[in-house]
């Protein structure tokens, strides 16, 4: 069972997500956080095995959350899901640790078929 961590400021998205990334059987979300900062004390909590974060939340961003996620535990598996996206945001997440950036526009589908290929590779 891979245990996964979401990271953002909506509500609602986070709602969304939980229920569909357990609907995958192989996962489960361990927990939530509304910010980069509670991200952080959640993950060394709870020791997920990958992290999905949103770029832009109040307090600490997605970019200084994955700078220090992956200070701290450079073996967990970052993930951007964001609505801001292009080539500077996709450099900048990579240069932060972040595995790959997915576009809420893109649909949780999307996503799910790339975070499974993902922990599929590591």
């Amino acid at each position: 069972m891979k245990k996964l961590l979401i990271v953002d400021d909506s509500p609602a998205i986070r709602h969304s997500l939980r229920i569909l990334l357990e609907n995958r059987p192989d996962w489960e979300v361990c927990g939530e956080a509304e910010n980069g900062r509670v991200g952080i004390e959640k993950a060394l909590q709870l020791c997920p095995d990958l992290i999905l974060l949103d770029l832009s939340m109040p307090v600490m961003n997605g970019f200084e959350a994955a700078r220090e996620l992956h200070r701290l535990l450079p073996k967990v598996l970052l993930v951007m899901f964001t609505s801001f996206i292009g080539a500077e945001i996709e450099e900048e997440a990579l240069a932060s640790g972040i595995a790959f950036v997915k576009s809420k526009s893109d649909g949780i589908e999307s996503l799910c078929g790339s975070i499974q290929a993902l922990l599929r590779a590591a």
